[in-house]
C-alpha cells in the first residue's frame, strides 16, 4: 500500500509540496475539508504553518491539488487497462478490475474527493469536471461497443455504464486495508460482477 501511495503523488515536486498533500489527505480523511486547519496539515507534514504557504495558498489550492492528482491517475490507470485488451469483454473486464483496486489501493483520497468534491471552488470544479465527463465517457464507450458486438445484452447503456462505475467507485467507501479482502481480489471481483451485470459468457 505504501509504495502505491507513493507513486500517485510521485510526480508532484518538490518533496516538500508532496508532504503537505499527504498530510491533507489523512487530515481531511480524518477531519473532513472544513474540520481541517492548515496548521493541522503542517503538522503533519512535520513543517511550520508558515512554510505550508511557500507551497500552496490557500487550503482551496491544497485540495484542488489532490483532486487534480486522483483524477488524472483515474483517467490514466482506466485508458492503460482498456489498452491491454481487443475484445470488449477483455477490456471492460480490465477496467473495471483496475477502477475497482485503484478506489482501494487509494481508499483514503478518493473517500476525500467523493465526500469534498463541493467544497471546490467554481474554477477548480469546472476543471475536474473536465476529468470526470471523460472517465465517464471512457466507460460507457466500451459498454457501447460491448453492445454493439453482441457480447454485451444491454438494456440502457448510459444506466449500465453509470452502475459499473459506481460499483468500483464505492469501493473506496468501505475498504479497509485490514479487511478480508486485497485491492486485487476486489477488482478481480468487480470485474466477475460485471460480466454478470452485463450479462456476458464467461472467459
Amino acid at each position: 500500500m505504501g509504495s502505491a501511495r507513493e507513486d500517485m503523488w510521485g510526480s508532484v515536486a518538490p518533496e516538500a509540496s508532496r508532504r503537505l498533500l499527504l498530510a491533507a489527505v489523512d487530515s481531511f480523511a480524518e477531519l473532513g475539508y472544513h474540520g481541517t486547519s492548515t496548521r493541522h496539515i503542517a503538522a503533519g507534514a512535520g513543517m511550520s504553518a508558515g512554510a505550508l504557504y511557500v507551497h500552496y495558498k490557500t487550503k482551496a489550492d491544497l485540495l484542488f491539488q489532490i483532486a487534480l492528482t486522483v483524477h488524472r491517475s483515474v483517467l490514466a490507470t482506466l485508458r492503460e487497462a482498456v489498452a491491454t485488451g481487443s475484445a470488449p469483454p477483455a477490456r471492460v473486464r480490465a477496467l473495471m478490475y483496475a477502477f475497482s483496486s485503484w478506489h482501494a489501493t487509494h481508499y483514503k483520497a478518493a473517500r476525500v474527493i467523493q465526500n469534498e468534491m463541493a467544497a471546490l471552488g467554481p474554477e477548480h470544479a469546472a476543471e475536474i469536471a473536465v476529468f470526470r465527463r471523460e472517465t465517464r465517457e471512457l466507460v460507457l464507450s466500451e459498454v457501447r461497443a460491448g453492445a454493439a458486438s453482441g457480447d454485451f445484452d444491454v438494456a440502457d447503456l448510459a444506466a449500465t455504464a453509470r452502475a459499473l462505475s459506481s460499483l468500483a467507485i464505492d469501493v473506496c467507501r468501505w475498504y479497509r486495508p485490514e479487511g478480508p479482502r486485497t485491492p486485487d481480489e476486489i477488482g478481480a471481483l468487480n470485474a466477475h460482477l460485471a460480466m454478470r451485470v452485463l450479462g456476458a459468457a464467461a472467459p
